[in-house]
């Protein structure tokens, strides 16, 4: 394949580069004073605001007559039965024989009680980042100065919804030469070393086969072919810059938005693991929800107290430091939980049924079996 004869000059003075883009050398940026406050050296800043005081949160007057009007439905054991029943026609290896026939001996119920905060919030971090330069008209100093990161006005997503977005900084923007290619917009092929041509591979660049008198027909006989990495070129285009020669650096706003969790269930003396608990569905209690909420004081169960006291404390320490506080909500769930002692085969043990939707959770089911499937 032809070349461009004007490309001769420079293909010999290509270098072999790595083509995933990088990052400029420090001394390719230069200082700008509108951005001093924005950046210092490589490393990202990380921007808040102070966070405001807000009014208190209101509690129930009276936790009593708020558990008072809080009913669980009581567990039968026609209700139990058939929660085992349906939890294990949802299990491969599991036989309903014994769901169908164990005895039940008896339900010890008891109502556990969840706390749950949840504090959404937002960060903003800014960054150099650049792209190839374009059409479009360069955004730069000469417009006016760049303004400051938390008076940038962006549409935040549904509360307690996370999710993270990037936007280009308003007159941020330089355009330097590709710091990859130098400017040229394009490598020297590796696989070739410029030439276009490699040495055939069917052939060994012998111009025939091996005890074949006729010449080889992928060459044609010249022992050499086409480079396929370049298609013939000897020359790639850049990957950083896209072959445009130039780029466009600028500063870069990264906002996260993030929901951090804290929970907390009643402690209890149950062989349910606590993660299955943490997951139940219960009734809401209680429930606060506001831009900023206050621990919860004089609960009847006191380690629930405790408790929003404790992760309160975490949330506000945690991102004190790193992000604006949007809204927090505080939950108190009930969870019922009924511990089901049954009698099978000669053998007595125990099952869970728990939520308000009824889950199951039985650590030794007496029939199981295997149908082709690993029982852990």
């Amino acid at each position: 394949m032809d070349r461009d004869p004007s490309e001769d000059d420079s293909v010999a003075d290509l270098s072999f580069e790595a083509e995933s883009p990088v990052m400029p050398p420090d001394e390719l940026l230069e200082g700008l004073p509108s951005y001093d406050w924005l950046l210092q050296g490589r490393g990202r800043r990380v921007f808040f605001p102070s966070l405001e005081v807000l009014g208190r949160s209101q509690e129930p007057a009276s936790w009593s007559s708020v558990l008072e009007h809080s009913r669980v439905p009581v567990v039968t054991e026609e209700v139990a039965r058939e929660a085992l029943l349906s939890f294990v026609n949802s299990q491969c290896c599991y036989s309903s024989v014994a769901a169908g026939n164990l005895i039940i001996q008896e339900l010890r119920q008891q109502t556990l009680c969840r706390y749950r905060l949840e504090t959404f919030s937002e960060s903003r971090v800014s960054e150099w980042t650049f792209q190839p330069v374009t059409n479009h008209s360069v955004d730069g100093p000469q417009r006016g100065a760049s303004p400051r990161l938390w008076d940038m006005k962006v549409q935040m997503p549904p509360m307690f919804q996370e999710d993270t977005r990037k936007f280009q900084v308003p007159h941020s923007s330089l355009v330097k030469e590709c710091h990859k290619c130098h400017g040229r917009g394009r490598y020297k092929c590796s696989g070739c070393h410029g030439a276009g041509m490699v040495r055939c591979s069917s052939c060994s660049g012998t111009k025939r086969k091996a005890r074949q008198p006729r010449r080889c027909h992928m060459c044609s006989g010249s022992g050499r072919r086409r480079c396929s990495t370049c298609s013939g070129r000897g020359n790639k285009t850049c990957a950083t810059c896209k072959g445009e020669r130039k780029l466009e650096h600028f500063v870069q706003l990264v906002i996260m938005w993030k929901n951090s969790l804290f929970e907390f269930v009643s402690p209890n003396h149950l062989h349910c693991p606590r993660e299955l608990l943490a997951k139940a569905r219960g009734e809401n209690l209680f429930r606060d929800e506001n831009a900023t909420v206050y621990p919860i004081v004089d609960f009847p169960l006191r380690d629930i107290s405790l408790a929003s006291q404790r992760g309160i404390e975490e949330h506000n320490t945690a991102l004190a430091s790193r992000a604006r506080i949007l809204q927090q909500r505080q939950t108190i769930e009930l969870i019922p939980i009924t511990e089901v002692h049954y009698w099978y085969q000669g053998k007595t043990s125990v099952y869970y049924i728990y939520g308000t939707d009824h889950q199951v959770y039985v650590a030794d089911y007496p029939e199981r079996y295997c149908c082709g499937c690993t029982i852990l």
